[in-house]
């Protein structure tokens, strides 16, 4: 395993954590969810196994929601920044939002999921892989840009 590790926050500085890494993935997710619980187009996250995420101060300022059947997103009890996401259908991993932290992780978004679910206003012309689908993750016509 690297020894990186990445610093992150919420806005006011509350939550304060760091992710090691390797990430397991970068990506952009244009699901209806995250459009509404981050007020943006998408919202990009990456991923580490649970056991990767460091909390240094503010874990009991978190605050969850169970937003699906299967996932939990977790946000700033204080200024609102959310931050984390959970799903029962990858347990060992937790997504956090890549705009919440203080440098760079070690690699770029890699796709666009729930693409088909995406805002008619954005724009996308990066040439990543398009997904989406039943799952958000299913190959679409017109899979790049």
């Amino acid at each position: 395993m690297s020894e990186a590790k990445v610093p992150g926050s919420c806005f006011c500085g509350a939550v304060r954590f760091s992710a090691q890494l390797p990430s397991l993935f970068c990506g952009h997710c244009h699901c209806s969810m995250c459009r509404r619980s981050h007020g943006a187009g998408y919202v990009t996250w990456f991923a580490v196994p649970r056991d990767q995420l460091l909390f240094e101060s503010g874990e009991a300022d978190l605050v969850r929601f169970r937003s699906s059947d299967h996932g939990t997103r977790s946000f700033c009890g204080r200024c609102g920044s959310s931050l984390f996401c959970e799903s029962t259908r990858h347990p060992d991993q937790i997504d956090i939002v890549l705009a919440n932290m203080h440098g760079p992780i070690d690699r770029p978004p890699q796709f666009h999921i729930y693409f088909d679910d995406r805002a008619d206003w954005v724009v996308v012309n990066d040439g990543l892989p398009r997904l989406g689908g039943p799952t958000g993750l299913e190959p679409i016509k017109g899979g790049t840009s």
